[in-house]
């Protein structure tokens, strides 16, 4: 069985030059020697903080991007030299609302885009109708995109990459920033659509996105994959822990510092919110460590404690936190 997407050794650096007088070279590695494959029908997820090199290594499979050095296939295709015969099977989406014309309806615009891939309208004409139904758009159809919610932009998005049945699809993020309502509905179009069994790459930084839709999931940080599995085998990376989350009125840097320097402590991670903070931190003490974890608080407003069994999210904080530091040279 050949792979779909096939990536040896990829590669991708940033030249840049920085300073007003005596100038230096900034050579930043966005994307380091990285390897994987695809298999057909088969939703890969790739994982990652921002700036980890996700979205320069869809562009580089989506041919907006020459890599530096290293190769990559898709559908046997080389992504340099074949560029001209990827195009018309593939479709991408990156995060964000660009790329509609507000001023006209949903319908239109898939007409439009139709037109302008060289569809053949009989097709299309049979085809538009399908794909508003699939992204749940049939109802509001004919009003303007000026008046969609950012949700269903993003889901006449999909809808306009599918004009062309392409055998590919490059998802980079397509949820983000959406309330948590349209996320669920962008989640649903995904899932129909590996089971059409449509080869999908998904690029996302939500680890219960990933669990949910996944077949198998590459970590990448600071430009490296870290890691490469299944979610149930990622979860066994961190089946040595349990973790104990804290609602904090008041965070100080310094309680941090005093956490992460426990030898009881695996990780800490933040997540910051309107009313309070959560502290979540990594440990195979668990329960046991919560006396030790609660006096490093020194007397801050703890509104909940609570001991949890380990996520998918908590397996990629370890990763990530265990990955190298970045590396950035100047000459």
């Amino acid at each position: 069985m050949n792979n779909t997407i096939q990536i040896s050794n990829l590669r991708r650096v940033y030249k840049s030059h920085i300073g007003a007088f005596r100038r230096k070279l900034k050579v930043v590695e966005a994307v380091k020697d990285i390897s994987f494959e695809v298999e057909p029908g088969e939703l890969f997820g790739v994982l990652g903080p921002n700036g980890a090199g996700k979205t320069t290594t869809v562009k580089m499979l989506t041919t907006l991007l020459i890599p530096t050095s290293g190769t990559a296939t898709i559908l046997g295709y080389d992504v340099v030299k074949q560029a001209d015969a990827i195009r018309p099977r593939i479709g991408f989406i990156f995060g964000g609302e660009r790329g509609l014309y507000w001023r006209l309806s949903g319908i239109d615009n898939l007409r439009y885009f139709s037109a302008l891939y060289q569809i053949d309208p009989e097709i299309s004409k049979k085809r538009i109708p399908q794909l508003l139904e699939l992204v749940g758009l049939t109802d509001r159809a004919s009003e303007k995109v000026e008046g969609y919610s950012r949700g269903m932009k993003q889901r006449l998005h999909i809808a306009r990459t599918l004009l062309n049945d392409p055998e590919v699809l490059f998802l980079d993020e397509p949820s983000i920033g959406l309330d948590p309502v349209a996320a669920r509905d962008i989640r649903g179009v995904v899932r129909d659509m590996r089971e059409q069994k449509k080869t999908i790459l998904l690029t996302t930084h939500y680890m219960f996105e990933a669990d949910e839709l996944c077949r198998r999931i590459a970590v990448i940080n600071h430009g490296k994959i870290i890691a490469l599995d299944t979610p149930a085998n990622l979860k066994r990376f961190v089946q040595d822990l349990a973790v104990v989350e804290f609602q904090v009125k008041t965070l100080t840097p310094q309680t941090l510092e005093r956490l992460k320097a426990l030898p009881i402590v695996d990780a800490v991670s933040v997540e910051e919110r309107e009313q309070n903070s959560l502290v979540v931190v990594q440990s195979p003490r668990g329960a046991e460590a919560v006396p030790d974890l609660l006096a490093q608080f020194n007397g801050a407003s703890i509104q909940k404690v609570s001991v949890r069994e380990p996520t998918l999210e908590d397996a990629y904080v370890r990763l990530v936190n265990q990955a190298d530091e970045p590396e950035v040279s100047l000459s």
